[in-house]
C-alpha cells in the first residue's frame, strides 16, 4: 500500500507538467499577436504614406490613429499572454535560472506566487481597457457640453483606477 501511495503522489506531482501545454500555447499566441499588431502598425504607416492622395485629411488621420491604437492594444494583449505564460511556467514547472541563461530580468517578469501573477495580469488588462476607451473616445463626436463633461468624468475615473492599481507601491 505504501508503494501505491508513493506512486500516486509522484503521479499527482508530475501532473503539473500538463501546464506546459498552456505555456507553449500562450507563447505561440504571443507571437501571433505580435505579428497582428505589427501588421496594424504597418497599415497605419501605409495610411500615412497615402494621406496626401486624399482630399479629406482629417478622415485619413483618424484611420492612422485607429491603426496605431489598435496595434498598441494588440501588443498589450501579447504582453498579457507572455506574462501569463512565463508566470505559469515559473509557478508550476520550474523557476527560470537567470545565471544559466545569462540574462538580467526586469521586475515585470519575476513571478513568485499566484497572487503576484494575478496582480500583473490585472494591471495589464486595465491598460488594455484604457487603450480601448481611448480608441472609442476618439471615434465619438462631442456635440454639447454635457457629453464633454461625461468624457471628463470618464477620464477622471480611469485615473482613479490607475492610481488604485499602484496604491500599494
Amino acid at each position: 500500500m505504501n508503494n501505491f501511495y508513493k506512486l500516486f503522489q509522484k503521479l499527482l506531482w508530475n501532473s503539473r507538467l500538463i501546464i506546459i501545454v498552456a505555456v507553449l500555447t500562450g507563447i505561440l499566441s504571443t507571437f501571433i499577436m505580435i505579428i497582428i499588431g505589427t501588421y496594424e502598425a504597418y497599415e497605419g504607416v501605409l495610411e500615412l504614406i497615402n494621406i496626401f492622395n486624399y482630399s479629406d485629411f482629417s478622415l485619413r488621420s483618424h484611420y492612422i490613429i485607429e491603426h496605431i491604437v489598435n496595434s498598441v492594444d494588440i501588443y498589450l494583449i501579447a504582453t498579457v499572454l507572455l506574462i501569463f505564460s512565463i508566470g505559469l511556467y515559473e509557478l508550476f514547472i520550474a523557476k527560470l535560472d537567470d545565471d544559466e541563461i545569462n540574462i538580467k530580468r526586469s521586475g515585470v517578469l519575476v513571478i513568485k506566487n499566484l497572487e503576484q501573477l494575478k496582480s500583473k495580469l490585472a494591471q495589464t488588462i486595465i491598460m488594455i481597457l484604457i487603450v480601448n476607451f481611448f480608441q472609442k473616445a476618439t471615434k465619438i463626436s462631442y456635440n454639447n457640453s454635457l457629453e464633454l463633461l461625461f468624457l471628463g468624468c470618464s477620464i477622471f475615473l480611469i485615473a482613479i483606477a490607475v492610481y488604485f492599481t499602484h496604491y500599494k507601491e
